[in-house]
């Protein structure tokens, strides 16, 4: 089997802590996003987290799709899985705005039927031949509007998330925390929330004000890191908790201080993690959350980083 690289350790060397093993405590509030192991099915990364005893699963549509909704919810029954966060919903700039909306209900539909946390919507980018980030933005909260009252309906929250700024033009027009707040804020929280993906906010000089200020519209904590060099396709540049410079363990922290109580999500998309084993994808994904997330220790100025 090929194991995830860990970066600045020889490939014999054993891991900076053991694998924690079904039942451990520190488990209790894992979950895998499925992106992270893309390779499996949705009954593959259901069995695969129940084997590693990780308590929740984050799925993606299409696959869940594929495996059909209502075998999905059987199996996830099955496995006692819970389910984080059904991606996603969003993309409220497409030109064919009633195309759009018509998706995002039936993203609605699916989520309402996995019992998920919420639906995360990357709002969408810049419309094609278009520099008006005004006008898009402004499309975006007329779709979030029209959106929530049928997601209530449903009993599904709508989670904003906003990207980092270098996915502005393709994939959301929401850039910070603060400007997912303020139009998340026109609604209930138990209707439309925010995430906060480490990934995406670790930079913003405002974020930890920003997260005081969500308070229980935190709907999803998603952690990975923010790694170097950023790939040619720099939607791939994510990469394991403990390999970059994002604070995960204080954002961790900070989130946790405004009571939310919910699951923190594993998302990476990098390709080398993609191409090695999924099982052990998994296992590096739990040692490294009690290494640096839930039980981080002081960081010893001599080691270097990510071991």
């Amino acid at each position: 089997m090929t194991a995830v690289p860990e970066v600045d350790v020889p490939s014999q060397a054993p891991a900076a802590v053991p694998t924690p093993t079904p039942g451990d405590p520190r488990l209790a509030r894992l979950a895998l996003n499925q992106a992270t192991v893309n390779r499996w099915s949705v009954p593959e990364v259901i069995d695969g987290c129940a084997r590693a005893g990780l308590p929740a699963v984050g799925l993606w549509r299409d696959p869940v799709v594929q495996t059909g909704l209502s075998k999905t919810v059987r199996l996830l029954r099955s496995a006692g899985l819970r389910v984080s966060s059904h991606c996603r919903g969003g993309f409220l700039t497409a030109p064919d705005q009633p195309a759009a909306l018509d998706d995002n209900r039936r993203a609605i539909d699916e989520a309402a039927e996995l019992g998920a946390a919420c639906l995360v919507m990357v709002v969408g980018g810049l419309p094609q031949g278009s520099r008006d980030l005004v006008e898009a933005r402004e499309r975006v909260a007329a779709g979030v509007a029209e959106l929530a009252p049928y997601a209530a309906q449903r009993g599904v929250r709508l989670a904003l998330e906003p990207l980092h700024p270098m996915f502005c033009a393709d994939r959301a027009v929401l850039s910070t925390l603060g400007q997912a707040l303020d139009l998340a804020e026109g609604f209930s929280a138990e209707t439309v929330g925010v995430v906060v993906d480490t990934y995406h906010v670790w930079w913003d000089p405002t974020v930890l004000d920003q997260i005081d200020r969500a308070g229980a519209r935190i709907a999803s904590f998603q952690a990975c890191d923010w790694i170097l060099p950023l790939p040619a396709d720099t939607l791939l540049g994510r990469g394991m908790v403990g390999d970059g410079y994002a604070d995960v363990a204080g954002l961790r922290r900070a989130v946790d201080t405004t009571g939310y109580t919910g699951d923190i999500e594993v998302e990476i998309f990098n390709a080398e993690i993609w191409s090695a084993d999924p099982e052990e994808v998994i296992a590096t994904v739990a040692r490294r959350h009690v290494q640096h997330v839930v039980d981080p220790t002081p960081p010893d100025p001599s080691s270097t980083r990510g071991k």
